[in-house]
């Protein structure tokens, strides 16, 4: 096991330049996961790390050894693709001991190491079955039995569960991180997926556009997300955003927003009086009210999931979701008025789209 520096990494295809001086410090047996959409380059650093990419500029350091020039068999890490990646000719005892082969290891060495491997991902009676043998679940342990079996310092994940039906990927979402608690070593994890980034990482990188938007522990990023990108893109369903004007002159806090309506805010609040900003609050974080002072507009859509009710509310402002545990019976074009519960607002500036 080993921590994992990335300092000031760059990586440019020609003159266009995908990754934009990058810093992240993942600790020894640190579980850490690099989130964004599709483009971010979550991926790209993933295979910079791994050897499989070129660095254009910055260091990757894997322990205390500076990898940039090292190739990818001599980082002492194992990565679990996409697609599996196993050899179709092979048994699954082939497939997971391949590596250890051609390191041409003791033969008694391979053994334990694949028996253990399968003991742990409960292989053990598919290992003279062929992939084409296997679900798509049982392939997927396969290559991360193939990955165990080599003992890195360092696990890399890309988008290991893209390709498996929902139930599964719950299912190989909490094996995953079974085996980095048993294991307990270093693991970089890539996927666009937030829901399995808040679900498994000990930290989460979010990415957009090449840069690190924000480093965290999940909770952290979920309560106090550092700008409107990281704001909408952690959790589910994403955050509401209503565009609006702050007011703190003759009395406390609000916000003003399209329509004339008004959310009052508990304190005092950031930012000057007149200031356009835009109100963020989440789904679950909004109730039922009464009056005029809250977020004011009519049902539209209502989506019940049978533990809870997920409705869409039109407003001046735009499209407000909201989530209820409790049962109501919405009806679409009702009157409603939506409340953010004490202390579950969060403002952004306009322009910046920075947290206040």
């Amino acid at each position: 096991m080993a921590a994992v520096v990335i300092r000031d990494v760059e990586k440019a295809f020609g003159s266009t330049k995908v990754i934009h001086g990058i810093n992240i410090d993942i600790s020894d047996g640190e579980f850490v996961v690099l989130v964004g959409p599709s483009g971010c380059g979550k991926s790209t650093l993933l295979r910079m790390v791994a050897g499989l990419e070129e660095i254009s500029g910055g260091t990757i350091s894997i322990g205390s050894r500076v990898v940039n020039n090292l190739p990818p068999k001599e980082r002492d890490v194992a990565m679990v693709f996409q697609n599996y990646a196993l050899y179709p000719h092979m048994t699954v005892y082939d497939n997971m001991a391949f590596s250890m082969k051609l390191r041409k290891a003791d033969e008694k060495l391979i053994d334990e190491r694949v028996q253990k491997a399968a003991t742990i991902l409960n292989l053990q009676d598919y290992l003279k079955r062929f992939p084409r043998q296997l679900s798509g679940g049982q392939r997927q342990r396969v290559a991360m039995g193939r990955a165990i079996v080599r003992d890195p310092q360092v696990f890399l994940f890309d988008e290991p569960l893209s390709n498996l039906d929902a139930k599964l990927r719950v299912q190989m979402r909490t094996e995953i991180k079974a085996l980095h608690q048993r294991l307990r070593t270093t693991t970089i994890y890539v996927t666009h997926d937030q829901v399995e980034a808040m679900t498994m990482a000990d930290r989460i990188v979010v990415m957009h556009d090449g840069i690190v938007e924000q480093i965290g522990t999940p909770l952290e990023l979920y309560d106090n997300p550092t700008n409107t990108f990281v704001a909408g893109f952690i959790g589910s369903p994403a955050m509401n955003f209503i565009p609006g004007t702050l007011r703190g002159d003759g009395g406390a806090a609000r916000v003003e927003t399209a329509g004339g309506q008004v959310v009052p805010l508990s304190g005092t609040g950031k930012g000057r009086d007149g200031q356009p900003i835009i109100l963020g609050v989440r789904p679950e974080h909004l109730s039922l009210g009464a009056g005029t002072d809250g977020i004011v507009g009519k049902v539209n859509v209502i989506e019940p999931t049978g533990a809870e009710t997920q409705i869409f509310v039109d407003t001046p402002g735009g499209s407000v979701t909201a989530v209820f545990t409790e049962r109501h019976a919405f009806a679409p074009g009702t009157p409603i008025v939506l409340k953010p519960q004490p202390g579950a607002i969060h403002l952004f500036d306009a322009q910046s789209g920075q947290h206040l």
